[in-house]
């Protein structure tokens, strides 16, 4: 009995700590943390096929053992830390990734959009090069 009030209240709190973004909400989302209107739709279909605008969400393990991280789907095997210790390129742990508050997460998008492009995530390649979300309410 006391295994299922424990499982309970986890998940209780997996759904208070974890948020799902509107496509407005993700769009000014990115506009506060300076993602350049002209991408605006390019990023916003990456993360909704990358994450479905979840903040919390950790990928299944990848081929190569990795997985990925939060809103914008962060591999750990170069840009965030697995440990409690800030690390990789993007000088944060996983975990900061999974946050409500996305400016780590976005700073880390950045950093690798600016080394690699869009082309670092399979979502946007797979998905984004033809029809681009429709933001114009937003």
């Amino acid at each position: 009995m006391k295994c299922i009030f424990l499982l309970i209240a986890f998940a209780v709190f997996m759904q208070c700590e974890s948020k799902t973004l509107s496509r407005c909400e993700l769009v000014h989302q990115l506009r506060s943390h300076g993602f350049p209107e002209d991408k605006m739709r390019d990023w916003v279909c990456l993360v909704e096929n990358e994450s479905s605008r979840r903040t919390h969400l950790i990928g299944k393990v990848n081929k190569n053992g990795s997985r990925d991280y939060g809103l914008f789907q962060i591999n750990d095997k170069y840009w965030c830390s697995n440990t409690s210790t800030a690390g990789k390129d993007c000088n944060v742990t996983c975990n900061d990734l999974l946050t409500d508050d996305i400016t780590k997460a976005a700073k880390c998008a950045k950093k690798v959009f600016k080394r690699h492009g869009f082309n670092a995530w399979y979502g946007w390649k797979n998905k984004c090069q033809g029809a681009l979300p429709d933001i114009s309410s937003c």
